[in-house]
């Protein structure tokens, strides 16, 4: 399989290549050649294949020969080693909890399963590989753990400082070896903009081998379809039509479910739900795309003023706004919004939703108004204790701290605090 730059002006390359690279020479993000559907019989016999089948069928098209068919099977095996479970919450809506990982969120499955990809590939290579990542939350703790002690391999997370929660910061920034945070003063898309930047720095370039883990790589990105195909898994049993609500900042998620959808998975509909930044909801109804920096909110990993994936998803539709709207309705929420959400999740239903799962079930909400024959599933992509403050305060009710939490909670925060791109270069040169 091979890769090409969306921006069309480098060369195409191998899966290998484009995980090491991470972004094009052009700046552009890279995309599969070509998606082959699987068959019919794939999805006829969904409900009796395994987690770790429906993955491995999934995902060997995209790297082919260039990791071994058991190899493959035992990272696949390695990162998908906690459950994926589709909890009923009202009728006709159930919601996918991703935060059964080592960090919580989501990002744990793409970011295992990169780090394991690049270790592999670093096998035997005596030039060290730096891991350059922007993070506006989750990305930070998932990528920190994923890549721990990986060899030939070094990690460097750009955080906006005060801007992430307590628990966030603690998961990225106490765990040493080769892991390393910079607590930048500003937003997430000026960390963003940095970490872009590096990569068509001639000086960084020339001096070492940098790639990105934010969702723009795509051994971060098209793994995150495996939870897709899991839900619609445990959902067929529904025999209604299934939709996805997914909260969206820099729309890796809502496009790695795309990816599943062009599989074959007969999902028609997506809602992406975002907070106040509001640039892909503007879009949708004007379609001009008017990027614009970014607010804070309580739902901070959604923070972003100009998502990195949405190029891909105008990719797949054919940059056609009547196709993309055919398949994805898009709504924001504020944070008052996201709090009621919340509360009633927790007095209506008995459940503790994060800021972000709140976002998405509102957006369920919306979508499934007039729609009664089918069946909504939204994204909780992280356990809500890691935004203690904020659910504790909207539910009034004390939260139970994981185990998987509680041995990062008391440990030393360690950073370096810089505030231009000179500052982060000057650090990667050294």
């Amino acid at each position: 399989m091979n890769y090409y730059s969306l921006n069309k002006k480098a060369p195409n390359t191998s899966f290998k290549d484009a995980v090491i690279r991470g972004i094009a020479p052009d700046r552009g993000l890279y995309f599969p050649e070509k998606i082959n559907p699987l068959t019919n019989e794939f999805f006829s016999i969904l409900d009796s294949l395994d987690n770790n089948e429906i993955a491995y069928t999934a995902i060997k098209q995209f790297i082919g020969d260039e990791i071994p068919t058991e190899k493959l099977k035992e990272i696949i095996k390695e990162v998908l080693d906690f459950n994926f479970p589709v909890v009923p919450i009202e009728e006709n809506i159930g919601t996918l909890e991703l935060f059964h990982g080592p960090t919580m969120a989501f990002k744990d499955v793409g970011a295992r399963f990169m780090a394991r990809c690049l270790g592999y590939f670093s096998e035997g290579n005596t030039n060290e590989i730096t891991v350059l990542v922007a993070t506006s939350g989750d990305t930070g703790g998932a990528v920190a753990n994923g890549f721990l002690g990986v060899k030939g391999v070094n990690v460097v997370i750009l955080y906006p400082s005060g801007k992430v929660s307590e628990i966030q910061e603690k998961q990225l920034t106490t765990l040493g070896k080769n892991i390393t945070a910079l607590e930048v003063n500003g937003t997430f898309d000026d960390c963003q903009a940095m970490v872009k930047k590096s990569f068509l720095d001639e000086d960084l370039l020339k001096n070492m081998q940098l790639t990105s883990a934010n969702s723009i790589n795509v051994a971060r990105w098209l793994p995150q379809l495996f939870y897709f195909l899991f839900a619609y898994k445990q959902a067929l049993a529904k025999g209604k039509e299934i939709v996805f609500s997914i909260p969206s900042g820099n729309f890796g998620n809502i496009c790695a479910g795309i990816i599943a959808q062009q599989l074959g998975m007969p999902v028609k509909h997506f809602i992406a739900a975002t907070n106040v930044n509001d640039v892909v909801p503007k879009f949708m109804q004007t379609g001009k795309y008017e990027p614009k920096p970014s607010k804070t909110t309580i739902s901070n990993a959604m923070d972003v003023g100009n998502p990195s994936n949405f190029i891909r998803i105008q990719h797949i539709y054919q940059n056609d706004l009547n196709i993309i709207r055919q398949n994805i309705s898009s709504y924001s929420f504020s944070d008052v919004e996201t709090k009621t959400a919340m509360k009633e999740l927790y007095e209506n239903s008995d459940y503790i939703a994060d800021p972000h799962g709140a976002i998405s079930y509102l957006g369920l909400k919306k979508y499934l108004k007039d729609k009664p024959n089918t069946y909504g599933i939204f994204l909780e992509t992280a356990h809500p204790v890691k935004f203690l403050g904020v659910v504790e305060e909207t539910i009034n009710r004390k939260l139970t701290i994981p185990s998987q939490i509680e041995k990062v909670m008391h440990k030393e925060k360690k950073s370096i605090k810089i505030s231009t791109y000179l500052e982060l270069k000057e650090y990667l040169l050294k």
